[in-house]
């Protein structure tokens, strides 16, 4: 059976060498929902959330964390972040968050865009509860990679 990648023979988790692995591009598309009800789903439209600019504090906040993510995952790389695009687009029923990372490095960058789509959901939660204690991030997923070893690959967004 083959070796977990971060576990030694004993079992003890350990950090990846990828010293000799060549530095490619590499990028990786996330997508989460935070949930709310009617009433902060018409003042984020109307931009009237009482905290303020509800996006622009959790597109800066969803950047900020994706440059972070060694600080918060042990065993992850502190890899070079050269690109981080957050979005947030109002639905019907939804904030829906999507954050695109990318590097030129030796690992790929799915915690990093997991990571801002969370820290920017965290942060309209933030801005909104005192108005809707009941918002709540949902769906949360990496729904495209490129780049690396193991190439692109997609998957459905959950709904």
């Amino acid at each position: 059976m083959k070796q977990p990648p971060h576990l030694d023979s004993s079992g003890n988790a350990y950090m990846v060498d990828v010293t000799e692995k060549k530095p490619t591009v590499r990028a990786a598309t996330a997508v989460a929902s935070v949930v709310c009800s009617k009433e902060i789903l018409e003042a984020l439209r109307n931009g009237t959330v009482p905290k303020g600019d509800v996006f622009a504090v959790a597109r800066i906040g969803g950047i900020s964390a994706a440059k972070r993510v060694p600080e918060l995952l042990p065993l992850a790389h502190t890899i070079g972040v050269h690109g981080c695009e957050v979005s947030l687009d109002l639905l019907e029923d939804r904030l829906r968050i999507e954050a695109t990372v990318r590097t030129a490095d030796r690992t790929g960058v799915e915690m990093e865009a997991l990571t801002a789509v969370n820290v920017a959901a965290l942060n309209v939660i933030d801005m909104v509860k005192g108005v809707d204690r009941s918002a709540y991030i949902s769906n949360c997923a990496i729904i495209k990679k490129s780049g690396g070893r193991s190439g692109d690959w997609s998957r459905p967004e959950p709904q």
